[in-house]
């Protein structure tokens, strides 16, 4: 597993400028000032900086913006990387600006110089987010990522504050590792695996078999998973850092390990994407890892159910009818509707079992979400209005983008079936809210509950702010912030 590129806060020393090797980085503000460590830089370049600053290159740079100059006169570096950036930049803006410098660091060590940046510890998770790679499947792979050391006038207390930072960034990274897996890697068991090895972070975690999940009534999941060698599973995921007896936040998410769309198979075009059709149950797995390491002081329980759909003999067939876990019957229309089918059975489960103070299920769920949305924003649906501001409001403070969708009783009517309570598609139109509608029926009365249809988030074929090519890590991040908000404040 890919794990955060080390890096340490140490007490400002300028004099480290001239010697360091690899890479070098001191901040100007996008008025043109110069901290303690810049004006040493200036002048071991002979006044490279300031001619810097007073160009046109300079004028048009915007806040975030790295202007590198190779082979600095009077440096050991190969590079000094000039970011533009305010002392008392935000959160997402700090972040930002220390992914921009790691865009540019490749494998070489790293000085940063960040004088008395207010968001320093912020600066380093960006830098770390986006220095990160996935060789794992390469003969040769790339070179070892350097270490990066940040220098700061209070660096006792920066440190302090990136180590929960850290454990997100950890978080992060397991997510994204989990979503850029192929099928033939990750099989249902192999991901049931990764996640009983958190046992040892303190989580407690139990990986239900088939057998399990037949005696539950589990069968609109295994129907799924029914045409496929590979096991069906349903992993649970306990973090039991609050209060005793208080009710934990559920966490849901759909592990499709890879998915050919069943016997409504989709086209060939494009189906090695489906690796990543595993990801809401990535970001679940991610998530609890982050509260995990960072010691939350909350009770959040996580719950993914890891299936495979294919086409063979023993798959269901468009046509099937299926008693779910709750009782009602569902008509399978589309066999590649199927996230849902796996979902609705697990939250009411989740339900059931741990009776949750509130619910949120994440999938890459419907490509109607990435016709109405893009690669910008996770479709956001839910029945209550408090917890879904909640999140809205953690997701922006993360700089994951979010929005909210409509729910509604024409949407829901679109699921009647003929022969069955209900089908499970409303065909094309709104195809991402009656995939939405479909899992609120399986939520009990008085449950709070948030869809995250992270379709176009999850893994993206550009880099992000945060995240080269492929899996983005997407929700980690926003979910850590909504625990810390909601659970632990005051």
């Amino acid at each position: 597993m890919n794990r955060p590129t080390p890096i340490t806060f140490q007490p400002t020393d300028i004099e480290t400028i001239a010697t360091a090797t690899g890479r070098v980085a001191v901040i100007v503000t996008p008025d043109g000032k110069l901290d303690q460590g810049a004006r040493r830089a200036n002048r071991l370049t002979k006044g490279a900086l300031v001619r810097l600053i007073e160009s046109a290159a300079f004028a048009k740079a915007k806040p975030g913006k790295v202007i590198s100059l190779a082979w600095p006169t009077g440096m050991a570096a190969e590079a000094l990387d000039v970011l533009v950036l305010e002392r008392r930049a935000s959160v997402v803006e700090a972040r930002k600006g220390g992914a921009a410098l790691a865009k540019l660091k490749g494998d070489k060590a790293l000085l940063v110089m960040t004088g008395n940046m207010t968001r320093a510890a912020d600066l380093a998770l960006g830098l770390v987010l986006r220095d990160y790679r996935f060789d794992a499947h390469k003969t040769k792979a790339d070179e070892v990522s350097g270490d990066i050391t940040i220098h700061h006038s209070r660096a006792d207390e920066m440190g302090q504050a990136l180590g929960p930072l850290l454990a997100v960034a950890d978080g992060v990274m397991m997510t994204r590792d989990l979503i850029n897996e192929p099928a033939n890697v990750l099989t249902t068991t192999e991901f049931a695996d990764r996640l009983a090895e958190m046992k040892s972070l303190g989580l407690k975690v139990e990986v239900l078999d088939e057998a399990q999940l037949e005696k539950l009534g589990m069968r609109t999941l295994l129907s799924v998973g029914q045409g496929s060698d590979s096991p069906s599973k349903v992993v649970v995921m306990q973090w039991n850092g609050g209060a005793k007896g208080d009710a934990p936040l559920a966490l849901v998410g759909k592990g499709v390990v890879f998915d050919t769309g069943g016997i409504s198979l989709k086209p060939a075009s494009g189906m090695e994407d489906m690796t990543m059709d595993m990801g809401g149950a990535g970001v679940v797995a991610g998530t609890m890892r982050a509260l995990a390491l960072r010691g939350a002081k909350a009770n959040v329980v996580g719950l993914v159910g890891l299936v495979e759909n294919m086409p063979s003999g023993n798959a269901t067939r468009p046509g099937d009818v299926i008693r779910t876990m709750k009782g009602d019957t569902v008509e399978v229309i589309n066999t590649d509707a199927e996230g849902r089918l796996v979902l609705c059975d697990v939250m009411w489960y989740a339900q059931e079992r741990f009776k949750p103070a509130g619910m949120i299920d994440l999938a890459t769920l419907t490509g109607a979400i990435i016709v109405g949305l893009g690669h910008e924003n996770a479709g956001v649906f839910s029945n209550d209005d408090g917890l879904c501001n909640a999140f809205l409001k953690a997701a922006g403070a993360e700089g994951e983008a979010a929005w909210r969708m409509p729910l509604g009783q024409a949407y829901d009517d679109m699921l009647k079936s003929r022969i069955a309570d209900m089908k499970n598609t409303g065909g094309r139109p709104a195809g991402s809210i009656t995939a939405a509608q479909f899992l609120q029926r399986f939520v009990q009365d008085g449950v709070p509950w948030i869809h995250l249809d992270i379709a176009g988030v999850a893994s993206v074929k550009a880099e992000t702010d945060y995240a080269p090519k492929g899996a983005t890590g997407w929700g980690v991040m926003a979910l850590n912030r909504l625990v810390a908000d909601m659970l632990e404040a005051g």
